[in-house]
C-alpha cells in the first residue's frame, strides 16, 4: 500500500510541475490527438524536419484543406541561425506558400542583441507574415517586470524596422503567467496548445499551434500543425505591406 501511495504521489508531482505547467509537447502521454476544424491551415518548420521535398508539400492538405502558410525558424539568441532557414525560406515562397520567419528567444543574451541579430540575418519582404518572436522561457535572473521589458524591447526594435506588429508565439499558460499585461494586447498571438479539440486560451489569438505530431508528404517525421483564426483574405491582410 505504501509503495502505491509513493508512486501515486510521484506521478501527481510530475504531472503538476512538468506536464500541467506547460500543457504542450507531451505526445508520449496524450498520443497524436485529433485535428480540430479550421479552414486556413499552416505548418511551422526548422532543421528538425531535415530536407523538405517542397514539390510534394505544395499539394499537401490537412483535413482536405490546403496548407496555406509556413512559419520557418530563422534565428535563436544572438548568434545561432537555423541551418535550413535560407533554403526553407526561399522554397516556401517559390512553391506558393505565405511564409514567415520566427526568432527563438534565448535567456542567454539581451533582447536588444537578439533583435539586432534577427534583423541582420532575416530579410522579410512584402507579402510575408510579420516577424515572430517565440518566447517559451523566462530567465531566472529577471523579475516578471524586467522580463516583460526585455520582450517589449525586441518587439519595438523589430516593429520599427518593418512597421508592423510582430507576432508573439508562446503557450497559453506561459502567456497567462508572464505576459498578461495590457502592453502586449495589440500584438497578434500565436498560441501553442496541444491535444485539445478547442483552444482553451480565452484571449484574442491569430494562430493556434494545435499539435506537434502532424504528418505530411514531403516531410519525414513529425511537423507542427497550425490554424489561422480568420479568413484567407484576413491572413493576406496581416502580411507585410511595402515599407
Amino acid at each position: 500500500m505504501g509503495v502505491f501511495l509513493v508512486l501515486g504521489t510521484y506521478v501527481a508531482f510530475f504531472y503538476y510541475f512538468f506536464v500541467g505547467s506547460t500543457d504542450y509537447r507531451w505526445r508520449a502521454l496524450y498520443g497524436d490527438g485529433n485535428i480540430p476544424d479550421g479552414d486556413i491551415r499552416g505548418i511551422d518548420v526548422s532543421h528538425y524536419q531535415n530536407v523538405i521535398d517542397w514539390e510534394q508539400l505544395r499539394n499537401a492538405t490537412i483535413k482536405d484543406a490546403p496548407v496555406r502558410f509556413v512559419f520557418i525558424k530563422s534565428t535563436e539568441g544572438s548568434s545561432m541561425i537555423d541551418e535550413n532557414f535560407k533554403e526553407n525560406f526561399y522554397q516556401a515562397r517559390e512553391y506558393g506558400f505565405i511564409r514567415g520567419a520566427y526568432h527563438f528567444y534565448s535567456t542567454k543574451s539581451s533582447a536588444r542583441e537578439q533583435a539586432a541579430f534577427f534583423l541582420q540575418k532575416v530579410r522579410l519582404e512584402e507579402g510575408d507574415l510579420p516577424p515572430v518572436l517565440d518566447v517559451e522561457y523566462k530567465p531566472d535572473t529577471l523579475s516578471v517586470e524586467d522580463f516583460q521589458r526585455e520582450i517589449l524591447t525586441w518587439l519595438n526594435i523589430v516593429e520599427d524596422k518593418y512597421h508592423v506588429k510582430p507576432i508573439l508565439y508562446t503557450y497559453h499558460k506561459f502567456k497567462e503567467k508572464y505576459l498578461s499585461d495590457d502592453r502586449f494586447d495589440d500584438y497578434p498571438y500565436w498560441i501553442a496548445h496541444y491535444y485539445v479539440s478547442e483552444m482553451k486560451y480565452k484571449g484574442p489569438w491569430k494562430f493556434w499551434q494545435h499539435t506537434d505530431a502532424g504528418r505530411l508528404p514531403g516531410i519525414k517525421g513529425y511537423v507542427d500543425f497550425d490554424i489561422y483564426n480568420g479568413s484567407y483574405y484576413d491572413l493576406k491582410q496581416l502580411c507585410i505591406k511595402k515599407f
